[in-house]
């Protein structure tokens, strides 16, 4: 990429603005158009199931600020409709297309609907968005009774947590045996704990037989025979790339976009792909390309996308982080690096924290509420989990500067993972009326 040049990101999330940041930290001139189908600028999305939920913090605190001068042309509010790789033309709405000299691919993921599930009920919804948010609070102020909760996996945990800080009676379904079960027996039974002590309903190894809708609530039939009556029904069963857009064009869909080590799509000249929607093989793993979902993962790829534009698909360098999210859920923290859910067999390393083993090698590791401990074991991953000795060769000309991330370019949410006391805007214990109340 040139001065003169135009680059259009789709996708208005985290991994979309660190791109951005990133052209211009490498001192990119050209116009950069960033389209995104919310209303919204790029906000702390881990915040919707948590601070936004709860009343702590209004939208407008979420708000990602940019560490640089963008100096780029805000397309909000706009879906892209479909993709001509060939005359490099993003197709809008209404007819518009936009030209480009190079893309970037960040339009993340969107929430799985639950088959029979009475969608067009306003008090059964999804929860991605801050507008998502914002309608679970509405449905939440028309009544007082219990709050359920389908999906046991990290949203829906964090979502059951904010209930109970709240006050709200909730329920929990899933369908696994245990809440948080792919991350081993260890950190399932101390969340169910959790979830117990703070006075949350499980129902676990069950699903919803029937629903039904009244004037004032919302009604579930398990298979388990038991009956929910609900406030508001909020559905977190997992995600589905966004890709629909892409369909027809000469990109490979495959569960996300598939890339190229670099991040450059495969089929395409001058996209790249990054954050959720990106299905790439990370080679400190092996050359399987698989898609990560993290938070971390969207600054990171954000940022190496940018670089493999600038650099060009004949010079660019693979992307091989070292995977690692964490999430906060009452008064405990969790912590995963690695790849664990490649793990084939599980071992404890140390007292609350599992090891995720494959053929022998330990792939991946989590920790529940050990933030000493997981620094010791991200450090070891680290080491265990070596580049590639061919991705560090000299690459040809041209060169890019070497701003790795750290204090100054992350925020709060992506720098507390190795931190022992983290800095996310969580309530203390003491102020959590359910952190005194004895199990019952």
């Amino acid at each position: 990429m040139s001065d003169g040049d135009r680059i259009v990101i789709v996708g208005a999330g985290v991994a979309g603005l660190r791109s951005a940041e990133r052209l211009r930290e490498l001192g990119f001139d050209g116009e950069i158009v960033l389209v995104g189908d919310e209303p919204r600028k790029p906000y702390h999305r881990p915040m919707v199931s948590k601070e936004l939920i709860t009343g702590g913090v209004k939208p407008v605190a979420a708000s990602l600020e940019p560490y640089v001068d963008l100096d780029v042309h805000w397309r909000l509010g706009t879906r892209a409709t479909w993709l001509d790789s060939k005359e490099r033309t993003v197709h809008l709405p209404g007819g518009e297309s936009l030209w480009y000299d190079g893309l970037i691919i960040a339009t993340g993921v969107y929430p799985r609907h639950l088959p029979g599930s009475p969608r067009h009920d306003p008090r059964v919804r999804v929860l991605r968005t801050v507008e998502d948010s914002l309608a679970v609070r509405r449905a939440l102020g028309n009544s007082t009774k219990s709050v359920v909760v389908i999906g046991s996996g990290l949203i829906g945990n964090e979502f059951a947590a904010s209930m109970r800080y709240m006050g709200r009676d909730v329920t929990l379904i899933g369908h696994a045996k245990a809440p948080l079960h792919r991350f081993g027996e260890r950190i399932a039974s101390a969340l169910t704990k959790e979830h117990q002590h703070h006075r949350a309903k499980l129902a676990m190894n069950t699903e919803v037989r029937n629903w039904i809708s009244t004037k004032e609530t919302v009604g579930l039939h398990l298979t388990n025979n038991q009956f929910l009556v609900a406030s508001c029904v909020v559905l977190s069963i997992g995600s589905v790339p966004a890709v629909d857009w892409l369909r027809g064009s000469e990109l490979t869909i495959d569960d996300g976009v598939l890339c190229e080590a670099t991040l450059f799509a495969t089929g395409a000249e001058d996209v790249v792909v990054a954050g959720d929607v990106a299905k790439w093989p990370n080679l400190r793993i092996d050359e399987t390309p698989r898609r990560v979902e993290h938070w971390m993962n969207g600054v990171e790829s954000g940022r190496a996308a940018a670089e493999s534009l600038m650099l060009g698909r004949g010079n660019a360098r693979p992307y091989t982080p070292l995977p690692r999210a964490w999430s906060s859920l009452y008064d405990a923290r969790l912590q995963t690096v690695g790849m664990p859910s490649l793990g084939k067999d599980t071992i404890e390393l140390s007292d609350g924290v599992t090891g995720f083993v494959r053929d022998g090698r330990l792939i991946g590791a989590a920790g529940w509420d050990r933030p000493k401990a997981m620094m010791h074991w991200t450090a070891e991953l680290d080491r265990r989990l070596p580049v590639p000795e061919p991705v560090f060769s000299a690459p040809a000309e041209p060169s890019l500067p070497s701003t790795p991330i750290g204090e100054d370019i992350l925020a709060p949410f992506e720098r507390d993972f190795l931190s022992e006391t983290p800095t996310e805007a969580v309530p203390a214990p003491e102020r959590m009326p359910w952190a005194r109340v004895p199990a019952g």
